[in-house]
């Protein structure tokens, strides 16, 4: 059954509310409490009738983020009609997305290591990041066939890449002063002579 506008508005409202109070304090001192505080809302109890329990919460806080990187990514590496634009694009786009919602990225690095899947198990490193990999291993094996990116391990380079995006994330998280900038046109470059046809292997 869809839900009303109104639960929505609320849904939406919880969930800003706790990925400034995670970003604030950090996942363990993000209480049910801290985040009705932050939410302006009169008891945790409004937040227990919209969300199972906290991991319940902290799912839809992923989805969310997740949900606005791509809305910001996709048009702009969709628009790129080669595969190397697509890389730059991808690229910049989701470091630009880091630069841009520094909240949010706190937040997602705090949660990872505590989220559960649906059946209780822990997500791992490696299951956070396999969406994002096999994405970036297509795109990087489509300009293979196309001549456009020089013959290696797609897979080992999309974990390369997303190396170097994760990294950034942590400084973003741990209030490091790196210039997103600077790293942003460091790192395009760096990727672009690393796959680029004609690149020493």
């Amino acid at each position: 059954m869809a839900r009303s506008f109104t639960t929505e508005a609320r849904r939406t409202q919880i969930v800003r509310a706790a990925i400034e109070t995670i970003a604030e304090v950090g996942y363990s001192k993000a209480s049910f409490a801290r985040i009705t505080e932050k939410a302006g809302l009169s008891s945790p109890r409004l937040i227990s009738y919209h969300f199972a329990d906290k991991n319940d919460l902290l799912r839809q806080v992923v989805l969310e983020v997740f949900g606005a990187a791509s809305e910001e990514m996709t048009p702009r590496i969709d628009a790129e009609p080669t595969m190397a634009g697509k890389l730059r694009a991808y690229l910049e786009s989701n470091l630009r997305f880091l630069r841009e919602h520094p909240a949010e990225i706190a937040a997602l690095t705090e949660i990872g290591p505590h989220l559960r899947t649906a059946d209780d198990q822990g997500y791992t490193s490696v299951d956070s990041q396999d969406h994002s990999v096999t994405g970036l291993a297509e795109i990087l094996a489509d300009g293979q066939r196309s001549g456009e990116f020089r013959d290696f391990d797609t897979r080992s380079m999309a974990v390369l890449i997303r190396a170097s995006i994760d990294a950034a994330a942590q400084r973003v998280r741990d209030g490091s002063d790196v210039d997103l900038e600077l790293y942003q046109r460091e790192v395009v470059t760096a990727i672009d002579l690393a796959v680029r046809a004609g690149a020493a292997a």
